[in-house]
């Protein structure tokens, strides 16, 4: 399905450089445009300024983690569709993800095919 994400600005946050390439290439490739930070201040940045339309955010980053980021956006009533991506197989972690704002939380190694599919579901349930 090329061009899914045509309109769609995408936020990806992730501090592995090869991750964020392959996120960023998987998406742009379908349409969407991206924004990049690679840690948790700058993402958080990053989502106040480009206003995205879906945050994709990793767990662990320097210069504050994906969870605090999570508990500023709520702070700050920053509402947007966020997938938190981590290694962290942690079930009290992903309940607190999940409680502070992400809709999704998915492991790493992430299948892009399911990071795809499960931002296009998200933005569906946005607009509906």
């Amino acid at each position: 399905m090329p061009n899914r994400f045509a309109n769609c600005t995408i936020a990806i946050v992730d501090d592995d450089p090869d991750i964020l390439q392959s996120i960023e290439m998987s998406f742009r490739h379908e349409g969407a445009q991206t924004y990049t930070a690679t840690d948790g201040l700058s993402g958080l940045h990053l989502v106040r300024e480009s206003k995205p339309d879906l945050l994709i955010l990793d767990m662990m980053l320097p210069r504050s983690s994906g969870l605090l980021v999570l508990e500023k956006l709520q702070e700050e009533s920053i509402v947007l569709p966020i997938i938190m991506v981590t290694a962290n197989q942690g079930k009290r972690h992903r309940e607190f993800a999940l409680g502070v704002g992400a809709r999704a939380y998915l492991l790493k190694p992430i299948s892009l095919v399911r990071l795809l599919d499960t931002a296009a579901e998200l933005l569906m349930q946005r607009s509906e």
